[in-house]
């Protein structure tokens, strides 16, 4: 989604990358608590990868528009298929949680095969609005801190 809506707009719909986009920076909890829902309605779960490990971290410099590697990450992913649905989906979250990873990779499954759409729809559009709301007071945090010179 665009980050221009306003906070009380609904989105028309959501796509796989506007889902993950909101996903990544959803309350893991929240997340949780959907894929929990989610788990009676997608049948059988077959787990291919639940893993933590490393990964670097790419960095663009904004002078040179370069890419490098800022260092190494820990992360948790998880990627499952949805045996009686034929979908697969995929988890990745910075840390350890193997539970947050794989509760996204049960929403991103679900989402793919159109399982409790209207769920997961409700979930991305409250989420979406909190995180325009958080991402608006921070803007006007920073504002609050602009200093403006005048020089001669």
């Amino acid at each position: 989604m665009n980050d221009t809506m306003e906070a009380g707009a609904p989105p028309a719909s959501f796509n796989h990358a506007s889902m993950l986009d909101i996903l990544a920076r959803a309350d893991a909890e929240g997340i949780k608590a959907v894929a929990e829902e989610l788990l009676d309605d997608v049948g059988a779960v077959e787990v291919l990868v639940n893993r933590t490990g490393l990964a670097m971290l790419p960095y663009t410099d904004t002078v040179h528009n370069t890419v490098f590697h800022l260092g190494e990450v820990l992360m948790a992913e998880a990627h499952i298929r949805l045996s009686d649905h034929g979908v697969e989906g995929y988890g990745a979250v910075v840390g350890r949680d193997l539970e947050h990873a794989m509760a996204i990779a049960v929403i991103d499954a679900s989402f793919a095969g159109k399982i409790g759409k209207t769920g997961i729809e409700t979930f991305l559009t409250s989420e979406q609005r909190r995180q325009i709301q958080d991402d608006d007071i921070r803007l006007r945090k920073v504002e609050a801190t602009r200093v403006r010179m005048e020089t001669f």
